[in-house]
Protein backbone atom coordinates (compact mmCIF):
# COMPACT_ATOMS: atom_id res chain seq x y z
CA UNK A 1 0.00 0.00 0.00
CA UNK A 2 2.92 2.22 1.37
CA UNK A 3 4.92 1.88 -2.22
CA UNK A 4 1.35 2.10 -4.37
CA UNK A 5 0.71 5.92 -2.35
CA UNK A 6 4.59 6.83 -3.23
CA UNK A 7 4.13 5.94 -7.26
CA UNK A 8 0.74 8.04 -7.25
CA UNK A 9 2.50 11.05 -5.41
CA UNK A 10 5.52 10.71 -8.43
CA UNK A 11 3.01 10.66 -10.90
CA UNK A 12 1.65 13.48 -9.61
CA UNK A 13 4.71 15.37 -9.51
CA UNK A 14 5.91 14.43 -12.93
CA UNK A 15 2.04 15.77 -14.30
CA UNK A 16 2.17 18.76 -12.06
CA UNK A 17 5.80 19.20 -14.18
CA UNK A 18 4.50 18.53 -17.49
CA UNK A 19 1.67 21.13 -17.03
CA UNK A 20 4.38 23.46 -16.06
CA UNK A 21 6.15 23.60 -19.08
CA UNK A 22 2.79 23.28 -21.04
CA UNK A 23 1.19 26.22 -19.40
CA UNK A 24 5.57 28.24 -20.18
CA UNK A 25 4.70 27.04 -23.76
CA UNK A 26 1.56 28.51 -24.03
CA UNK A 27 2.56 31.80 -22.52
CA UNK A 28 5.46 32.01 -25.09
CA UNK A 29 2.94 31.71 -27.71
CA UNK A 30 0.35 33.95 -27.06
CA UNK A 31 3.55 36.26 -26.20
CA UNK A 32 4.60 35.87 -29.87
CA UNK A 33 1.36 36.13 -31.08
CA UNK A 34 0.23 39.32 -29.50
CA UNK A 35 3.95 40.37 -30.70
CA UNK A 36 2.61 39.44 -33.99
CA UNK A 37 -0.61 40.84 -33.94
CA UNK A 38 1.41 44.33 -33.28
CA UNK A 39 3.41 43.74 -36.48
CA UNK A 40 0.28 43.63 -38.34
CA UNK A 41 -1.67 46.61 -37.06
CA UNK A 42 1.55 48.29 -37.44
CA UNK A 43 1.71 47.19 -41.03
CA UNK A 44 -1.65 47.84 -41.61
CA UNK A 45 -1.60 51.41 -40.76
CA UNK A 46 1.85 51.79 -43.03
CA UNK A 47 -0.56 50.45 -45.85
CA UNK A 48 -3.70 52.45 -44.83
CA UNK A 49 -1.04 55.78 -44.83
CA UNK A 50 0.25 55.00 -48.28
CA UNK A 51 -3.17 54.54 -50.01
CA UNK A 52 -3.80 57.74 -48.29
CA UNK A 53 -0.77 59.45 -49.63
CA UNK A 54 -1.30 57.74 -53.31
CA UNK A 55 -4.73 59.61 -53.32
CA UNK A 56 -3.98 62.72 -51.82
CA UNK A 57 -1.58 63.14 -54.55
CA UNK A 58 -3.93 61.67 -57.16
CA UNK A 59 -6.67 64.05 -56.71
CA UNK A 60 -4.52 66.92 -56.57
CA UNK A 61 -2.88 65.68 -59.87
CA UNK A 62 -6.34 64.78 -61.49
CA UNK A 63 -9.15 66.28 -59.37
CA UNK A 64 -8.90 69.77 -58.70
CA UNK A 65 -10.93 72.59 -59.95
CA UNK A 66 -9.14 75.62 -61.28
CA UNK A 67 -8.20 78.35 -59.01
CA UNK A 68 -9.21 82.17 -59.12
CA UNK A 69 -6.73 84.49 -58.40
CA UNK A 70 -7.90 85.20 -54.79
CA UNK A 71 -8.88 81.80 -53.88
CA UNK A 72 -6.71 79.53 -51.38
CA UNK A 73 -6.85 76.26 -51.34
CA UNK A 74 -6.66 73.82 -48.45
CA UNK A 75 -5.60 70.46 -48.87
CA UNK A 76 -6.62 67.38 -45.48
CA UNK A 77 -6.04 63.55 -46.29
CA UNK A 78 -8.47 62.87 -48.61
CA UNK A 79 -10.61 66.35 -49.17
CA UNK A 80 -9.65 69.68 -50.82
CA UNK A 81 -11.39 72.96 -50.68
CA UNK A 82 -11.73 76.12 -51.10
CA UNK A 83 -13.52 78.29 -48.47
CA UNK A 84 -16.15 80.87 -49.00
CA UNK A 85 -15.98 83.23 -46.23
CA UNK A 86 -18.93 85.40 -47.40
CA UNK A 87 -21.18 82.39 -47.55
CA UNK A 88 -19.71 80.42 -44.50
CA UNK A 89 -19.18 76.98 -46.16
CA UNK A 90 -17.32 75.59 -49.07
CA UNK A 91 -17.04 76.73 -52.51
CA UNK A 92 -16.61 73.94 -53.66
CA UNK A 93 -15.14 70.43 -51.88
CA UNK A 94 -13.23 67.58 -54.10
CA UNK A 95 -12.77 63.82 -52.67
CA UNK A 96 -11.70 60.53 -54.13
CA UNK A 97 -13.93 57.68 -53.22
CA UNK A 98 -11.85 54.75 -53.50
CA UNK A 99 -12.55 50.80 -53.80
CA UNK A 100 -11.13 50.67 -50.40
CA UNK A 101 -14.68 51.52 -49.23
CA UNK A 102 -15.45 47.14 -50.34
CA UNK A 103 -13.94 46.70 -47.19
CA UNK A 104 -13.91 49.85 -44.99
CA UNK A 105 -16.21 49.33 -41.24
CA UNK A 106 -15.07 52.73 -39.82
CA UNK A 107 -18.23 54.12 -38.18
CA UNK A 108 -19.67 57.63 -37.76
CA UNK A 109 -17.84 60.08 -36.13
CA UNK A 110 -19.99 62.30 -35.57
CA UNK A 111 -16.68 64.91 -34.06
CA UNK A 112 -18.44 68.02 -35.99
CA UNK A 113 -15.59 70.69 -35.39
CA UNK A 114 -14.12 74.32 -36.89
CA UNK A 115 -11.48 73.81 -39.52
CA UNK A 116 -8.09 74.62 -38.36
CA UNK A 117 -7.70 75.29 -41.85
CA UNK A 118 -9.76 77.86 -42.54
CA UNK A 119 -7.90 80.93 -41.38
CA UNK A 120 -11.02 83.18 -41.46
CA UNK A 121 -13.03 80.39 -38.81
CA UNK A 122 -15.89 78.22 -40.28
CA UNK A 123 -19.47 77.96 -39.12
CA UNK A 124 -19.79 76.03 -35.68
CA UNK A 125 -22.08 74.32 -33.63
CA UNK A 126 -24.32 77.18 -32.54
CA UNK A 127 -24.99 78.31 -36.56
CA UNK A 128 -27.28 74.76 -36.96
CA UNK A 129 -28.92 74.47 -33.26
CA UNK A 130 -28.19 75.02 -29.54
CA UNK A 131 -27.10 72.51 -27.13
CA UNK A 132 -28.80 72.77 -23.67
CA UNK A 133 -28.14 70.55 -21.16
CA UNK A 134 -30.90 70.29 -18.34
CA UNK A 135 -30.73 69.61 -14.69
CA UNK A 136 -29.97 65.86 -15.05
CA UNK A 137 -26.86 66.40 -17.41
CA UNK A 138 -28.22 65.52 -20.37
CA UNK A 139 -28.57 66.82 -23.55
CA UNK A 140 -31.26 68.98 -25.37
CA UNK A 141 -31.23 70.45 -28.41
CA UNK A 142 -32.64 73.49 -29.99
CA UNK A 143 -32.65 73.27 -34.18
CA UNK A 144 -32.88 75.92 -36.51
CA UNK A 145 -34.46 73.43 -38.86
CA UNK A 146 -31.64 72.46 -41.15
CA UNK A 147 -29.17 69.53 -41.58
CA UNK A 148 -25.44 70.05 -41.57
CA UNK A 149 -25.06 68.56 -44.69
CA UNK A 150 -22.15 66.65 -45.61
CA UNK A 151 -20.75 67.58 -49.37
CA UNK A 152 -18.11 65.08 -49.47
CA UNK A 153 -20.20 62.19 -47.43
CA UNK A 154 -18.47 60.44 -44.41
CA UNK A 155 -19.34 57.14 -45.66
CA UNK A 156 -17.36 57.81 -48.78
CA UNK A 157 -14.08 57.38 -46.19
CA UNK A 158 -15.29 54.50 -43.88
CA UNK A 159 -11.90 52.55 -44.62
CA UNK A 160 -9.91 55.33 -42.90
CA UNK A 161 -10.75 56.49 -39.66
CA UNK A 162 -8.33 59.72 -39.68
CA UNK A 163 -9.72 60.72 -43.29
CA UNK A 164 -13.76 59.63 -42.04
CA UNK A 165 -13.08 61.96 -39.17
CA UNK A 166 -11.78 65.30 -41.55
CA UNK A 167 -14.95 64.73 -43.40
CA UNK A 168 -17.08 66.48 -40.08
CA UNK A 169 -15.18 69.74 -40.44
CA UNK A 170 -18.00 72.58 -40.47
CA UNK A 171 -16.13 73.42 -43.59
CA UNK A 172 -16.83 70.48 -44.97
CA UNK A 173 -21.05 71.21 -44.12
CA UNK A 174 -23.39 73.11 -45.89
CA UNK A 175 -27.39 74.03 -44.67
CA UNK A 176 -29.79 71.33 -46.37
CA UNK A 177 -33.79 70.50 -45.83
CA UNK A 178 -33.86 67.32 -43.55
CA UNK A 179 -35.27 64.90 -46.13
CA UNK A 180 -33.16 65.95 -48.89
CA UNK A 181 -30.05 65.59 -46.43
CA UNK A 182 -31.08 62.33 -45.70
CA UNK A 183 -32.95 60.61 -48.73
CA UNK A 184 -32.51 62.11 -51.82
CA UNK A 185 -28.81 63.58 -50.96
CA UNK A 186 -27.90 60.52 -49.90
CA UNK A 187 -29.51 58.14 -52.77
CA UNK A 188 -26.68 60.28 -54.93
CA UNK A 189 -24.53 59.04 -52.57
CA UNK A 190 -25.34 55.62 -52.45
CA UNK A 191 -25.49 55.53 -56.40
CA UNK A 192 -21.80 56.76 -56.32
CA UNK A 193 -20.79 54.44 -54.23
CA UNK A 194 -22.22 51.31 -55.67
CA UNK A 195 -20.92 52.57 -59.26
CA UNK A 196 -17.37 52.03 -57.44
CA UNK A 197 -18.39 48.83 -56.06
CA UNK A 198 -19.59 47.43 -59.49
CA UNK A 199 -16.63 49.24 -61.68
CA UNK A 200 -13.81 48.71 -58.90
CA UNK A 201 -12.69 51.98 -59.54
CA UNK A 202 -11.59 55.48 -58.00
CA UNK A 203 -13.97 58.59 -58.52
CA UNK A 204 -12.68 61.97 -58.32
CA UNK A 205 -15.72 64.34 -57.11
CA UNK A 206 -16.48 67.38 -56.27
CA UNK A 207 -19.34 69.00 -54.50
CA UNK A 208 -21.27 72.26 -53.62
CA UNK A 209 -24.39 74.60 -52.86
CA UNK A 210 -24.93 76.86 -56.25
CA UNK A 211 -23.64 79.79 -53.67
CA UNK A 212 -25.17 83.05 -55.09
CA UNK A 213 -25.24 86.82 -53.98
CA UNK A 214 -28.36 87.37 -51.35
CA UNK A 215 -29.38 83.53 -50.27
CA UNK A 216 -31.28 83.09 -47.36
CA UNK A 217 -29.34 82.81 -44.05
CA UNK A 218 -29.71 80.37 -40.83
CA UNK A 219 -31.31 83.68 -39.18
CA UNK A 220 -30.84 82.60 -35.56
CA UNK A 221 -27.31 80.65 -36.29
CA UNK A 222 -24.19 83.09 -34.95
CA UNK A 223 -22.39 83.51 -38.38
CA UNK A 224 -25.39 83.38 -40.67
CA UNK A 225 -24.89 80.34 -42.78
CA UNK A 226 -26.25 81.02 -46.36
CA UNK A 227 -28.79 78.12 -47.26
CA UNK A 228 -28.16 77.19 -51.04
CA UNK A 229 -31.36 76.41 -53.18
CA UNK A 230 -29.70 73.94 -55.15
CA UNK A 231 -26.96 71.44 -54.73
CA UNK A 232 -24.52 70.45 -57.37
CA UNK A 233 -22.32 67.32 -57.67
CA UNK A 234 -19.64 66.14 -60.77
CA UNK A 235 -17.93 63.00 -61.00
CA UNK A 236 -15.18 61.39 -63.05
CA UNK A 237 -14.19 58.24 -63.52
CA UNK A 238 -10.77 58.34 -65.74
CA UNK A 239 -10.43 54.64 -66.21
CA UNK A 240 -13.45 54.32 -68.08
CA UNK A 241 -12.80 57.98 -69.07
CA UNK A 242 -16.59 58.79 -68.28
CA UNK A 243 -17.62 62.47 -66.71
CA UNK A 244 -20.82 63.23 -64.96
CA UNK A 245 -22.87 65.49 -63.22
CA UNK A 246 -26.11 66.22 -60.70
CA UNK A 247 -28.07 69.39 -59.68
CA UNK A 248 -30.79 69.05 -57.90
CA UNK A 249 -32.84 71.17 -56.04
CA UNK A 250 -32.85 71.84 -51.92
CA UNK A 251 -35.76 69.69 -51.08
CA UNK A 252 -36.95 66.28 -50.86
CA UNK A 253 -36.83 64.94 -54.58
CA UNK A 254 -40.16 63.56 -56.14
CA UNK A 255 -38.03 61.96 -59.40
CA UNK A 256 -35.14 59.16 -58.85
CA UNK A 257 -31.71 60.50 -59.23
CA UNK A 258 -30.76 59.94 -62.53
CA UNK A 259 -33.26 62.65 -63.59
CA UNK A 260 -31.17 65.01 -61.50
CA UNK A 261 -27.90 63.86 -63.95
CA UNK A 262 -26.52 66.53 -66.52
CA UNK A 263 -23.45 67.52 -68.15
CA UNK A 264 -20.31 69.10 -66.33
CA UNK A 265 -20.41 71.49 -68.93
CA UNK A 266 -23.51 72.80 -67.81
CA UNK A 267 -22.61 72.82 -63.89
CA UNK A 268 -19.80 75.16 -65.50
CA UNK A 269 -22.03 77.14 -66.34
CA UNK A 270 -24.08 77.69 -63.44
CA UNK A 271 -20.81 78.19 -61.19
CA UNK A 272 -18.43 79.45 -63.47
CA UNK A 273 -15.56 76.68 -62.37
CA UNK A 274 -13.63 74.80 -64.01
CA UNK A 275 -13.42 71.10 -63.29
CA UNK A 276 -10.43 69.02 -63.29
CA UNK A 277 -8.32 71.70 -64.87
CA UNK A 278 -5.22 69.73 -64.81
CA UNK A 279 -6.63 66.72 -67.72
CA UNK A 280 -5.62 67.14 -70.97
CA UNK A 281 -7.95 69.20 -73.18
CA UNK A 282 -9.52 66.83 -75.12
CA UNK A 283 -10.02 64.54 -72.34
CA UNK A 284 -11.10 67.13 -70.55
CA UNK A 285 -13.53 68.09 -72.82
CA UNK A 286 -15.11 64.66 -73.72
CA UNK A 287 -15.60 63.91 -70.27
CA UNK A 288 -17.20 66.90 -69.75
CA UNK A 289 -20.16 66.80 -71.95
CA UNK A 290 -20.80 63.31 -71.49
CA UNK A 291 -24.55 62.72 -69.66
CA UNK A 292 -24.68 58.47 -70.46
CA UNK A 293 -27.00 57.54 -67.31
CA UNK A 294 -27.09 54.23 -68.58
CA UNK A 295 -23.15 54.07 -68.05
CA UNK A 296 -23.55 55.12 -64.43
CA UNK A 297 -26.95 53.59 -63.21
CA UNK A 298 -27.16 49.69 -63.48
CA UNK A 299 -30.93 50.01 -63.46
CA UNK A 300 -30.90 52.42 -66.36
CA UNK A 301 -28.62 50.23 -68.86
CA UNK A 302 -31.26 46.96 -67.91
CA UNK A 303 -34.42 49.66 -69.33
CA UNK A 304 -35.20 51.74 -66.98
CA UNK A 305 -36.32 55.16 -68.35
CA UNK A 306 -36.88 58.46 -67.21
CA UNK A 307 -40.47 59.62 -66.17
CA UNK A 308 -42.37 61.24 -69.19
CA UNK A 309 -42.39 65.01 -69.05
CA UNK A 310 -45.61 66.48 -67.42
CA UNK A 311 -45.50 69.38 -69.64
CA UNK A 312 -45.53 67.35 -72.98
CA UNK A 313 -48.53 65.08 -71.66
CA UNK A 314 -52.26 65.93 -72.59
CA UNK A 315 -54.16 68.23 -70.10
CA UNK A 316 -55.68 65.86 -66.72
CA UNK A 317 -52.44 63.25 -67.45
CA UNK A 318 -49.90 62.71 -65.30
CA UNK A 319 -46.97 60.95 -65.13
CA UNK A 320 -45.81 58.53 -63.19
CA UNK A 321 -43.81 60.83 -60.22
CA UNK A 322 -47.40 62.87 -60.33
CA UNK A 323 -49.41 59.54 -60.67
CA UNK A 324 -48.18 58.65 -57.28
CA UNK A 325 -49.66 61.22 -55.37
CA UNK A 326 -52.96 60.18 -56.63
CA UNK A 327 -53.37 57.44 -54.77
CA UNK A 328 -55.94 56.38 -52.76
CA UNK A 329 -58.20 59.53 -53.78
CA UNK A 330 -61.58 57.73 -55.44
CA UNK A 331 -61.40 58.69 -58.53
CA UNK A 332 -60.19 57.46 -61.53
CA UNK A 333 -57.13 59.59 -63.66
CA UNK A 334 -55.00 59.23 -66.81
CA UNK A 335 -51.84 58.07 -65.75
CA UNK A 336 -48.89 57.74 -68.33
CA UNK A 337 -45.64 55.99 -68.71
CA UNK A 338 -43.03 53.17 -70.46
CA UNK A 339 -44.06 49.58 -69.94
CA UNK A 340 -39.94 48.25 -69.15
CA UNK A 341 -41.46 45.19 -67.56
CA UNK A 342 -44.66 43.00 -68.30
CA UNK A 343 -45.48 39.61 -66.86
CA UNK A 344 -48.20 37.29 -66.18
CA UNK A 345 -48.26 36.04 -62.62
CA UNK A 346 -48.41 33.19 -61.27
CA UNK A 347 -52.47 33.52 -61.07
CA UNK A 348 -52.60 34.40 -64.43
CA UNK A 349 -53.02 38.13 -63.80
CA UNK A 350 -50.79 40.78 -65.93
CA UNK A 351 -48.94 43.25 -64.11
CA UNK A 352 -46.77 46.16 -65.69
CA UNK A 353 -44.04 48.06 -64.08
CA UNK A 354 -43.87 51.63 -65.59
CA UNK A 355 -40.73 53.75 -65.98
CA UNK A 356 -38.68 51.61 -63.56
CA UNK A 357 -38.67 47.81 -62.91
CA UNK A 358 -38.53 45.68 -59.80
CA UNK A 359 -37.41 46.21 -57.44
CA UNK A 360 -37.04 49.32 -58.29
CA UNK A 361 -40.55 49.87 -59.27
CA UNK A 362 -42.88 53.30 -58.65
CA UNK A 363 -45.60 52.93 -60.70
CA UNK A 364 -47.62 49.50 -61.45
CA UNK A 365 -50.88 48.50 -64.06
CA UNK A 366 -52.51 45.73 -62.44
CA UNK A 367 -55.15 43.53 -64.97
CA UNK A 368 -57.19 40.95 -63.42
CA UNK A 369 -56.97 37.73 -65.67
CA UNK A 370 -60.92 37.96 -65.42
CA UNK A 371 -60.53 40.86 -67.18
CA UNK A 372 -58.37 39.68 -70.08
CA UNK A 373 -60.89 38.92 -72.11
CA UNK A 374 -61.72 42.12 -72.57
CA UNK A 375 -58.38 42.52 -74.01
CA UNK A 376 -57.87 41.73 -77.65
CA UNK A 377 -54.48 40.18 -77.25
CA UNK A 378 -51.83 39.24 -74.74
CA UNK A 379 -51.31 42.97 -72.74
CA UNK A 380 -47.75 41.42 -71.53
CA UNK A 381 -46.86 41.20 -74.50
CA UNK A 382 -48.53 43.95 -76.72
CA UNK A 383 -47.67 46.65 -74.48
CA UNK A 384 -44.08 45.98 -73.61
CA UNK A 385 -41.60 48.77 -74.55
CA UNK A 386 -44.21 50.69 -75.46
CA UNK A 387 -45.55 54.25 -73.99
CA UNK A 388 -48.79 54.12 -72.94
CA UNK A 389 -51.84 56.17 -70.70
CA UNK A 390 -54.02 53.77 -69.01
CA UNK A 391 -57.29 55.03 -67.41
CA UNK A 392 -58.67 54.02 -63.93
CA UNK A 393 -58.53 54.41 -59.99
CA UNK A 394 -54.62 54.44 -58.14
CA UNK A 395 -54.54 51.86 -55.63
CA UNK A 396 -51.45 50.43 -54.17
CA UNK A 397 -49.87 46.89 -54.14
CA UNK A 398 -47.70 46.94 -51.40
CA UNK A 399 -46.15 50.26 -51.11
CA UNK A 400 -46.45 51.28 -54.40
CA UNK A 401 -49.43 53.05 -56.96
CA UNK A 402 -51.02 50.88 -58.58
CA UNK A 403 -53.54 51.43 -61.60
CA UNK A 404 -56.19 49.03 -61.21
CA UNK A 405 -57.32 48.37 -65.36
CA UNK A 406 -61.13 46.50 -66.81
CA UNK A 407 -60.85 46.53 -70.02
CA UNK A 408 -58.54 47.29 -73.55
CA UNK A 409 -60.28 50.56 -73.79
CA UNK A 410 -58.68 52.33 -70.87
CA UNK A 411 -55.37 51.70 -72.21
CA UNK A 412 -54.19 54.04 -75.14
CA UNK A 413 -50.75 53.81 -76.94
CA UNK A 414 -48.97 57.33 -76.92
CA UNK A 415 -49.68 58.86 -80.38
CA UNK A 416 -47.68 61.81 -80.36
CA UNK A 417 -44.17 63.17 -79.62
CA UNK A 418 -43.41 62.85 -76.17
CA UNK A 419 -39.90 64.97 -75.20
CA UNK A 420 -37.94 63.35 -72.19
Amino acid sequence: MRNFLLVLLLLGTTILQSQSTDIQELAQLEQSLEQVEGEKKALLNQVENTKLNIYHKSLIANGLPALESNETIIHHTLISLVYSEAHEQAKWVAHVISPDILNGAVSRSNDFREDPKVATGTAIEEDYFIRIIDKNGKPDFDGFGWDRGHLAPSADFRWSKKALSESYFYSNMSPQVPDFNRKSWAALENDLRAYVYREQVPLYVVTGGVLTPNLPVIERGIQKVAIPQFFWKVAIDLANKRGIAFLMPNQLADYPTEHYATTIDEIEKLTGIDFYAALADDLEQDIERQKRTKDWFKSVALGDVEPLAFASLPNKHFNTIIGKRQANHNKPVHICGTVVRARTTRKGNVMFNLDKAYPNEIFNVFINKDNLIHFPNNPAKDYLNQQICVYGQVGKIGTTPTVYVEDGQKIKLLEFEVSQ
